[in-house]
């Protein structure tokens, strides 16, 4: 049961329900009741300010489709940069894109992901597939930004060569629904893997961040840190899950999600899990839900804060680790730009 099923057949009971422990949190069967028709073809769409200002290659899918028969290759030793928006255009209507990235033997690639609501109410799915050969890098940043009444669910799969690196950062804003999934099957050999992400919650939105890391080879590495607040009635939701298989001695895989409630009717879901048969390795998870620190915020206004100015400060700052571990410079302003824009949205 899939999303891609559902819309293609147009029939509900393909979507995935809470009787699935992965979707527990984010069950669609219930809230679904009629699949929406298929979005027509658009041939333009709205520009991405932000995005824009960095000036790279972009690649548009609108309504599910590409508007340029381009995919992201890059050829063994090159570099690249690439902006590649996934645009919903078609109010009340559903969607499945696919797309692809191949990177080349000691390749190295920069990549931005957006994901835009250019409409409401509607179901979009997308299945992504990346393949990073030996000694290939990939830095990635979502945007997930979604219209407050639709349904969105992304899928990521992420194959690895020998001593490849993989670095993801995902930033959220919710939706009605919207859970993104990036799946690792990791074979060690001096393979980094990092999947961090961050999200700003306010109204209804629902986000959900799902990862699963299977380590199948000796000698990887993986670090996961994702943070996220929630205010008004907005539910976030982190499942990450590592797993360590029989013969992958070596790992070291440490995962953690820290999270801020900011009213008493919003709500934070977290799962980590680790599954270990192998021994010799390194593996750590940590979880923990509060509120912002009252003493910091009492500190503060004793200086002459503002208590709205106080708050936003030490929210800034709780979320500012996740983008400060981003490498490049442009994107982690970039990065930074977006989130401040969305924690405005908090005052």
């Amino acid at each position: 049961m899939t999303v891609a099923a559902a819309i293609a057949a147009r029939d509900p009971d393909l979507l995935p329900s809470r009787r699935d422990e992965d979707w527990r949190w984010t069950g669609l069967r219930e809230l679904i009741r009629v699949v929406p028709p298929a979005s027509a073809a658009v041939r333009d769409v709205a520009g991405a300010d932000a995005l824009a200002d960095l000036g790279w290659p972009t690649l548009v899918f609108a309504n599910g489709r590409a508007l340029e028969e381009v995919e992201v290759a890059i050829p063994a030793t090159g570099k690249g940069r690439f902006v590649r928006r996934f645009v919903s255009a078609g109010a009340g209507t559903a969607h499945h894109l696919e797309a692809t990235v191949t990177v080349g033997e000691g390749a190295r690639l920069v990549l931005i992901d957006s994901f835009e609501g250019q409409a409401g109410d509607y179901l979009a799915s997308a299945a992504l597939s990346f393949d990073l050969a030996a000694g290939a890098e990939v830095e990635r940043i979502v945007l997930l930004d979604d219209a407050e009444d639709a349904v969105s669910v992304a899928r990521s799969t992420v194959a690895l060569g020998a001593g490849a690196r993989f670095h993801q950062t995902v930033l959220a804003a919710g939706a009605k629904r919207q859970r993104f999934e990036t799946h690792v099957r990791h074979p060690g050999e001096g393979v980094n893997v990092r999947l961090d992400g961050a999200y700003v919650l306010t109204g209804k939105r629902h986000s959900d961040q799902t990862t699963v890391v299977t380590h199948v080879g000796r000698d990887g590495v993986t670090t996961q840190l994702t943070k996220g607040v929630a205010a008004d009635q907005a539910r976030g939701v982190f499942q990450g899950r590592i797993v360590v298989e029989r013969g992958a001695d070596g790992t070291d895989a440490r995962m953690a999600h820290h999270a801020l409630l900011l009213s008493d009717r919003a709500e934070i879901d977290a799962k980590p899990e680790l599954e270990i048969y192998a021994d010799d390795v390194a593996c750590a998870h940590g979880n923990t839900v509060g509120a912002l620190d009252e003493a910091a915020i009492f500190y503060a206004r004793a200086r002459g804060i503002p208590e709205v100015h106080a708050k936003a400060m030490l929210t800034t700052a709780f979320l500012g680790e996740v983008v400060e571990r981003i490498l490049n410079d442009e994107v982690r302003e970039a990065a930074h730009a977006w989130l401040l824009g969305k924690l405005e949205g908090l005052a």
